[in-house]
């Protein structure tokens, strides 16, 4: 679910904005007004006007994996890397990759890195073969099955082509009577594979841990597909995971009221812009016949829409108490979502993402 029109940014709307900032903080405005609209766009302004770096420092802490696919390029990695809290900006490795003579070329793999790494250590350890996790797949919540198997398929080195022909037959894998894709049934994990696993052996695995989380979780037979179905919707569209049990209620609530569900995450499946990077949905695929597309079509969308994780269907089977009806994400750094149950305070909340998007260009809006 998300805004249904978009204000459109520009470079002149970013300059009044931070003139707008800079001149009420500097005004002593940080009482009222001027505290909420630091608090939103205080780390942008401050990068922008060179006070913060948009670099972390140092060689970084803990421990993350990320994963590079066939076919990525510099651009996406860096993505990759913001989103996984590697680096602090995308800007800031990106940059740095076009500095670099010669090209800097990635081989496609996991990598075992660490958080908040400034971009040159980060870009120092993809380059370590020693990093490199041999024959292992980290799949994140919320893939579909194409991007699943393209991350199996560079984590464990079994060709793409024979994991896309495993996953053709999904009756293979013992799902229930008249499941006809494997989109919901991949749980999301961090897998260990022998040099000798096979494409249908790889599927297997995963397929069997979905299924294990389902007993675990007392999930009846008839009933996974569809928990799935709500499950994949949760985990698309929910920014936190403390907001999960929220969108699973609003979910809950526009069926019960034969509301049409309109959740921009099937929308964006239908077109197959599963992950474009940005939170708005083109009028295009708003307005698409598909059979996924909630904005058109009546109740669930005709199959899960990604590969949810545990969470994500706890939150399916128990949602949160509430009358919301509506939500939409207003920071897409901090992934902070409001939920309402009026079309009135949702247009404020979308009102409040415009401004966001404004202070915040390329981010994801």
């Amino acid at each position: 679910m998300n805004a249904r029109t978009r204000g459109e940014s520009s470079g002149t709307g970013k300059r009044i904005l931070i003139s707008l900032l800079v001149t009420v903080l500097l005004l002593g405005g940080l009482a009222a007004g001027g505290t909420y609209l630091w608090s939103q766009y205080g780390q942008r302004v401050s990068q922008a006007m060179g006070w913060t770096s948009n670099d972390y420092e140092g060689k970084g802490k803990g421990e993350a994996i990320v994963v590079i696919t066939e076919g990525e390029i510099g651009e996406d990695i860096a993505l990759s890397l913001e989103e996984a809290d590697v680096v602090k900006t995308s800007e800031a490795f990106y940059e740095l990759l076009l500095e670099q003579d010669p090209a800097v070329d990635f081989l496609p793999g996991s990598y075992r890195v660490k958080l908040q790494m400034s971009a040159q250590a980060a870009l120092d350890a993809l380059q370590d073969p020693e990093n490199r996790m041999a024959f292992t797949a980290m799949i994140p919540e919320g893939k579909s099955v194409e991007q699943s198997l393209e991350l199996i398929s560079a984590g464990a080195d079994i060709p793409l082509e024979e994991l896309q022909a495993a996953a053709a037959d999904p009756a293979a894998f013992g799902l229930p009577e008249g499941v006809t894709s494997l989109e919901g049934w991949l749980f999301p994990a961090t897998y260990e594979f022998e040099e000798t696993t096979t494409g249908v052996e790889a599927i297997t695995r995963l397929v069997d841990q979905q299924k294990q989380v389902l007993d675990e979780l007392g999930v009846p037979e008839e009933d996974r597909e569809r928990v799935l179905n709500v499950a994949a919707m949760v985990q698309r569209e929910g920014g936190r995971i403390e907001d999960f049990g929220k969108v699973s209620r609003v979910i809950q609530n526009r069926l019960d009221q034969g509301m049409l569900l309109q959740m921009d995450s099937t929308a964006q499946y239908g077109m197959g812009q599963h992950d474009d990077g940005t939170v708005w949905s083109t009028d295009e695929a708003l307005a698409d016949d598909n059979p996924w597309n909630t904005y058109v079509h009546e109740g669930l969308p005709a199959g899960p829409i990604s590969n949810p994780g545990r969470d994500a269907i706890a939150a399916a089977l128990n949602p949160e108490p509430g009358d919301w009806l509506y939500f939409v994400a207003v920071n897409l750094d901090t992934r902070e979502s409001v939920f309402t149950s009026t079309v009135e305070d949702h247009d404020a909340a979308v009102a409040q993402l415009n401004e966001w998007c404004i202070a915040n260009p390329g981010r994801g809006c």
